[in-house]
């Protein structure tokens, strides 16, 4: 396969995508304060990670089943409670959100009751512990935080490899990807827990994967592309990495379609953040990033600073290589001046011993 078969190849398709560019932007403005009327009208459902709340360990004499233990905690009254396996399957842990009037000790009796006329078996109560809110706003503050010292450090890291408009293209398409992903949870009503805070984290680094993939191709295409607008140029590399950015995301939503299917109900949370922000994180990198990027105005002269200082490298590599052969030269000359006199030397000697 010779090199313009494979150039054929690599761009398959012809979309105009930076066309609708104005549209796309449009519709991520709405889902973005449709994000925040979800916040604002109904906020997020914070696990007891946040919230703080009663830690109950029980202890069975033969291994239980989770989803017959969480219908009968939700028959009785407690349908928030998060159950897990703790250490073995014989070990319950479950976690209740603070409820008005009940303090842990009554909570864990009502729990216990509820359990043990489900069952025959006797139950062990190993311990109750209490989560004070103080914690939970310590989580929700440092949470905050890890999400901002990630998107500063995209911020700086994209600035340094490519140039200050991309930088802000693809933070803004992180905040798009992250503020999206809360609303659905906003909305939805689910749980927003640690692990789905780990999720987020996750859709950042996911995202911004994506987005460094096309803006290091629309670099390429800027110094190899002579003729075309900066539109036109960015178009080019989003159709040549589509088919790309279509298989990763195809196949990471797969194991995350059978985390959440398989995963068990503890893990329903995480699996629909990485979801989401799989689904959203690969429209923003196609559409958002680069369409910031085009509107704060990036053109070829932004990128052909690097390939002039390749150039001037290059040359100065030309130039010390040249020194070097002369310097080898006029070497190579010295001995080959050396051995004449010395061949000469040699043949006086021969003449004079004759």
């Amino acid at each position: 396969m010779n090199s313009t078969e494979m150039n054929n190849e690599v761009q398959t398709t012809n979309i105009n995508f930076m066309g609708q560019r104005h549209l796309a932007l449009a519709l991520s403005a709405i889902l973005i304060l449709a994000s925040f009327a979800g916040l604002w009208v109904k906020g997020l459902n914070f696990g007891i990670d946040f919230t703080g709340g009663t830690l109950i360990e029980l202890s069975y004499p033969t291994p239980v089943e989770l989803p017959e233990l969480r219908n009968n905690l939700t028959e009785s009254g407690f349908g928030q409670a998060i159950v897990q396996h703790f250490g073995s399957a014989e070990d319950v842990l479950i976690r209740i959100a603070p409820q008005d009037g009940l303090n842990s000790a009554q909570l864990s009796n009502q729990v216990m009751d509820a359990l043990a006329e489900a069952t025959e078996e006797e139950i062990t109560l190993r311990r109750v512990e209490f989560v004070g809110p103080q914690v939970g706003d310590e989580l929700t503050e440092d949470g905050a935080l890890a999400v901002l010292y990630a998107l500063f450090g995209v911020l700086i890291y994209v600035a340094l490899r490519f140039e200050w408009r991309f930088s802000i293209g693809s933070v803004a398409a992180l905040i798009h990807d992250v503020i999206l992903t809360i609303g659905v949870f906003a909305w939805t009503g689910m749980q927003f827990d640690l692990t789905v805070l780990a999720a987020i984290l996750a859709v950042i680094g996911y995202s911004l994967n994506d987005t460094i993939v096309v803006f290091d191709r629309v670099r390429e295409n800027f110094r190899t592309m002579r003729e075309g607008t900066p539109v036109e140029v960015t178009n080019v590399a989003v159709n040549q990495m589509l088919s790309r950015t279509i298989m990763t995301s195809a196949t990471t939503l797969v194991v995350l379609l059978a985390l959440f299917f398989l995963g068990g109900e503890i893990i329903h949370g995480f699996a629909t953040a990485l979801i989401v922000g799989v689904v959203v994180g690969t429209y923003s990198s196609t559409y958002v990033a680069s369409a910031v990027a085009l509107l704060l105005g990036v053109s070829k002269e932004d990128l052909m600073k690097a390939p002039k200082e390749e150039a001037n490298n290059e040359g100065e590599e030309a130039e010390l290589q040249r020194l070097f052969l002369e310097q080898e030269a006029k070497r190579e000359a010295k001995e080959a001046l050396k051995e004449m006199e010395a061949e000469k030397k040699a043949n006086k000697k021969e003449k004079l011993n004759k």
